[in-house]
């Protein structure tokens, strides 16, 4: 199983692996990569593979029978290749600070109006981020907007770590999804936010709260029977 190093390390743009197994002369795994695939609303990381004086772009990156397959725009690349791999460090970022964002923003809305998070979408222009709630007040999110620029202003620290699930599972509303339960492994990773937030999570996020930014409403919505939705950016 290839080792995941952005798991480990969210700010490392480039590393050396290599070519474990190479399907329909496209898909690659490698022994260890720091490409985000396609997974929990994170969009998958793009950038490019280069073997020798050879240049492979990323154009996906996915998940599939525990594997990392990385699906690159040509053929050429085979087993045992070694190569050197450059992130697109622009889009990973501003997903990084939209993930850690995103965070908070559903913990405020858990905790101010005690709903769960039916679904989240991250994206470099826009989030959005869907909750199940029966009475409901568009006007609210606007606050809970202005009061998630309060608090990604703190400077929080933002770490990850690792917990035996049984501990994990004693920490209040550490799975903040309707109807979801962590993965059955035996080791959950958790990301703190300061003294704000704990949370299972196994995606990208920044250091500090105050690299995210600030947070602008768009719009909210109604999305049927007990289903909200809510959009915002990040300004640059």
């Amino acid at each position: 199983m290839s080792e995941a190093l952005y798991m480990e390390d969210s700010y490392l743009k480039e590393f050396d692996a290599k070519v474990v197994s190479v399907s329909d002369g496209k898909f690659v795994v490698l022994d260890k990569t720091a490409f985000y695939p396609n997974s929990g609303g994170q969009p998958f990381d793009e950038g490019v593979m280069k073997q020798d004086d050879e240049e492979f772009k990323v154009v996906f990156v996915g998940k599939f029978s525990g594997e990392i397959s990385h699906e690159v725009n040509r053929h050429g690349l085979k087993k045992g290749d070694k190569v050197h791999c450059v992130i697109d460090w622009d889009k990973r970022y501003k997903l990084m600070r939209a993930h850690t964002s995103a965070h908070i923003v559903s913990t405020l809305i858990h905790n101010e109006m005690g709903a769960l998070i039916s679904g989240n979408q991250l994206g470099v222009d826009k989030v959005r981020i869907d909750f199940s709630l029966d009475d409901y007040d568009a006007e609210k999110m606007v606050e809970y907007i202005k009061k998630a620029n309060e608090i990604a202003k703190k400077g929080m620290d933002v770490k990850a770590y690792y917990l035996p699930r049984d501990e994990a599972m004693k920490i209040p509303s550490v799975v903040k999804l309707a109807n979801a339960l962590p993965p059955a492994i035996d080791t959950l990773r958790i990301v703190e936010i300061g003294d704000f937030d704990k949370q299972a999570d196994g995606g990208t996020h920044v250091k500090n709260t105050s690299e995210i930014g600030e947070l602008e409403f768009m719009k909210a919505e109604n999305k049927g029977k007990n289903n909200r939705r809510v959009y915002y950016s990040l300004k640059n």
